[in-house]
């Protein structure tokens, strides 16, 4: 993907989970319990904890994003044969303190000295980001914290990109969306918004339509792609 200079941009809006915060780190900081088990644990986790938003979009029947989280949870532990209801709380609640990326301070702080606002927009519920927020220490870099709970529907059904259009009272192409997840970037440019993969772990473009504009491998080259007005 080419990296361009992204011209008129007057927000950055950002995925939360796997953008900003290791949705890996839950599980890694319970290695005392889970061993060797933790990595394919967490990356269970995850792949089911996105496979029940699509599903409950999909069927009409929407639960906030710590309730998935918590059914996704259980389903990995079944899987892993872990029935300690301890371990399970433990999980749960250190989802609440994920750890930020190194450099999603700075990369913040960076967009907003240049006057560019700066958002969140996540699945998350609004009691899970403003847990996520607090304990990285990054909400004084941010303008807005969108939950899809006043959607009622999760990404990446286009009334949640739609919230930050809102917000901002911009155009789609003046938001450059910036996103870890493929498929949520890959949506996000097919909405219409300026969007910045940042892809992380080297994974191989998503076959659904609309690339994004550019591809990174963390957000720290992000500053230098984005053009204000």
């Amino acid at each position: 993907m080419p990296h361009l200079k992204l011209a008129n941009i007057r927000a950055c809006v950002f995925d939360a989970y796997g953008t900003l915060f290791d949705v890996n780190s839950a599980a890694e900081q319970v290695q005392d319990a889970l061993g060797d088990k933790w990595r394919p644990l967490a990356e269970m986790w995850r792949t089911k904890q996105l496979q029940y938003t699509w599903l409950r979009s999909l069927t009409g029947r929407h639960a906030d994003f710590w309730q998935v989280t918590g059914d996704a949870l259980d389903f990995s532990l079944a899987c892993f044969n872990l029935t300690d209801a301890h371990l399970r709380n433990r999980l749960m609640d250190l989802y609440l303190q994920l750890r930020p990326y190194p450099e999603v301070e700075n990369t913040l702080a960076t967009l907003k000295a240049r006057g560019l606002q700066c958002a969140i927009l996540s699945n998350g519920s609004a009691g899970m980001l403003s847990s996520a927020v607090g304990n990285a220490g990054i909400g004084n870099l941010l303008d807005a914290v969108l939950s899809v709970d006043d959607a009622g529907i999760f990404k990446p059904h286009p009334s949640v990109y739609q919230m930050a259009v809102d917000r901002f009272d911009v155009k789609p192409s003046e938001i450059c969306f910036i996103s870890s997840n493929g498929w949520d970037a890959f949506s996000a440019k097919a909405f219409g918004f300026h969007v910045v993969w940042c892809n992380r772990f080297a994974q191989p473009a998503e076959r659904i339509p609309d690339v994004p504009d550019a591809e990174i491998t963390n957000l720290s080259a992000l500053p230098d792609l984005v053009g204000t007005p």
